[in-house]
């Protein structure tokens, strides 16, 4: 990591975005490199959301294959191409008396045709490392950078992503899994000749591992490179951004991280 990209983005954060929390970053790697591999929990589900608290608050940490406590967390992480026997079902109505569904598409016949659509991830290593943004050294090289915040904060990231794109989706919000919408879809969009920003977290049953009031939004990291590079030439140095940053330094709380409030 350059330390000079690195130490220039903490300092234009705290200038334009004060009291916002700073986002975490992954990338992938065959090596852990000193940092802690996060065990599989000894039984039941266990949301990734749980654990990227920890990195919010300073803590690296690093998954493989094992460590995912939810098949879908796998699915979407790269780790594997497997779906779980009848999603179409679990992700619709259901099967009376042997799956209940989560009914988040009204009939399986739907599912299957998102499901040819939806694009797939192969891990280019054997562990996903997780750092917030302040504890990435020069060894490392983030692929994406992957905020949690308020809308405040969202809509200067928002509005930075689209700052110097010919386009009107300079960010998107595919329907996906939490997991899905920080880290399957923003990696993908890294090799894009336009990359994009990934607004999500609508996954319902994510969210009650993170605030309330708290979406995510995740960029590969070429394009926040840009985006730092554009911080002051855009809209954050004018009075319209002025009255939002007093906003954001009023409601300087961090997030509480797993529990909703």
């Amino acid at each position: 990591m350059d330390a000079k990209v690195k130490g220039n983005f903490i300092r234009l954060w705290q200038k334009y975005f004060n009291g916002a929390e700073l986002p975490i970053t992954f990338y992938y790697a065959n090596e852990a490199k000193g940092v802690k591999v996060v065990r599989p929990p000894s039984e039941g589900h266990r949301c990734i959301f749980a654990d990227l608290s920890e990195v919010r608050t300073g803590k690296s940490l690093c998954f493989d294959a094992d460590s995912m406590g939810c098949p879908g967390g796998k699915r979407y992480l790269g780790f594997t191409e497997e779906i779980m026997p009848d999603f179409e079902y679990f992700l619709s109505c259901g099967i009376p008396g042997k799956l209940e569904g989560e009914r988040y598409k009204k009939t399986p016949e739907l599912v299957k045709k998102i499901m040819k659509k939806v694009p797939q991830l192969k891990a280019p290593g054997k562990f996903i490392v997780f750092k917030r943004w302040d504890m990435l050294q020069e060894s490392d090289e983030p692929d994406v950078v992957a905020f949690l915040a308020p809308p405040d904060v969202l809509s200067g990231l928002f509005t930075l992503a689209n700052f110097d794109v010919a386009q009107t989706n300079g960010v998107f919000s595919p329907f996906a899994a939490g997991c899905g919408s920080i880290v399957q879809y923003p990696y993908l969009e890294k090799d894009a000749n336009c990359p994009r920003g990934v607004l999500g977290m609508f996954d319902v049953s994510a969210r009650p591992h993170i605030h309330k009031d708290v979406l995510s939004f995740s960029v590969p990291m070429s394009k926040f490179v840009n985006m730092i590079n554009n911080m002051e030439e855009s809209f954050l140095i004018t009075g319209s951004w002025s009255k939002v940053h007093k906003r954001i330094e009023a409601g300087a709380e961090q997030p509480s991280g797993t529990h909703p409030a």
